[in-house]
């Protein structure tokens, strides 16, 4: 009975542990899911406020908007593309620990043209903005550089793909139609004979004009062993007696 009263609590106490793990990773997963999707509205916001201001501030303020604006979408753009495709190409790896590095330094112009978005001296910031436009504009080159390799890269491996689909499929397309294939004739096949009729019916062989042969046609054709006629009769000789009917 103690037995079986320690198997119960040992049970117990698993499925008790079980479902207060299973509860901590529902929980961990919820909140990713809500941090994921509060980021993603906050950025939604932010971009689109970056936009307005682009559009309704000129001036310093304006340009910053726009700068802030150009490198976030391409360092967005170029993070999405080699996720995607780290998937299928494993040598992605290395473009993104690259990109990684990229990112430090992208994060940091972003910080910088954010502070400086509530600068009030407006002639100090003229004097920084050509120094941030280069800045926004190395950094977005190589975030955009890194995306188009690796679509062209994965365009080719399609391309390489669709080339060895497309002659297997012939391949396979021309075993299908086998009977459209001419199969080679021989000389002699079975059960016909490769001589012509005329030479079949012709009993002579051929011979050369002035021959033999042309005198030979115009005479009459003699067998070659003389049937034997009536013999003369002779005085000597003895009538045949007829056969005997008994």
């Amino acid at each position: 009975m103690e037995t079986v009263v320690t198997v119960l609590v040992l049970l117990f106490v698993v499925f008790l542990a079980l479902g207060a793990y299973a509860a901590v990773k529902v929980v961990g997963a919820a909140k990713r899911s809500v941090d994921r999707t509060i980021t993603q509205a906050r950025r939604t916001v932010e971009d689109h406020t970056l936009r307005a201001k682009s559009f309704t501030q000129p001036g310093p303020a304006g340009e910053l908007a726009q700068l802030r604006l150009a490198l976030r979408t391409s360092m967005r753009a170029t993070q999405d593309a080699l996720h995607a495709g780290v998937r299928e190409d494993e040598s992605l790896k290395e473009s993104i620990a690259l990109f990684e590095r990229l990112s430090t330094h992208g994060r940091e112009l972003d910080h910088d043209l954010k502070r400086l978005e509530a600068e009030p001296d407006r002639a100090t910031l003229r004097e920084r903005l050509p120094a941030l436009r280069e800045r926004t504009r190395r950094i977005t080159e190589s975030a955009d550089s890194l995306r188009w390799a690796a679509r062209d890269r994965a365009r080719r491996f399609a391309e390489d793909d669709l080339d060895t689909l497309s002659a297997q499929i012939d391949v396979e397309a021309g075993a299908l139609r086998h009977w459209t294939k001419t199969e080679p004739t021989t000389g002699t096949t079975t059960g016909t004979s490769t001589t012509p009729p005329a030479a079949a019916a012709d009993p002579h062989p051929q011979a050369w004009p002035g021959t033999a042969r042309q005198a030979s046609a115009e005479e009459p054709d003699r067998p070659a062993i003389t049937p034997s006629g009536r013999r003369p009769a002779y005085p000597w000789q003895k009538k045949p007696r007829p056969e005997s009917t008994t």
